[in-house]
């Protein structure tokens, strides 16, 4: 069943029992990246590592090798 498929269900279902309709997915989508992205930085911090720039450095050094000039 698809995610489509389920949430028609859901909705159904709710209106059936006088319920709240769910809501539509990936309506939380950009607040649940915000903070996945928000706890690998505090985490970072909390290990003592860069929170800023770790990332861009790893395609940096997976784009052009590392150490610098073997690629």
């Amino acid at each position: 069943m698809s995610v489509t498929q389920q949430y028609l269900l859901d909705t159904c279902r709710a209106r059936q029992l006088g319920e709240p309709v769910p809501p539509v997915p990936g309506t939380h989508d950009v607040r649940v990246v915000r903070e996945w992205h928000d706890r690998r930085r505090f985490r970072a911090v909390l290990a003592g590592r860069p929170a800023y720039g770790r990332v861009r450095r790893a395609l940096r050094r997976w784009r052009y090798g590392w150490p610098r000039g073997a690629g």
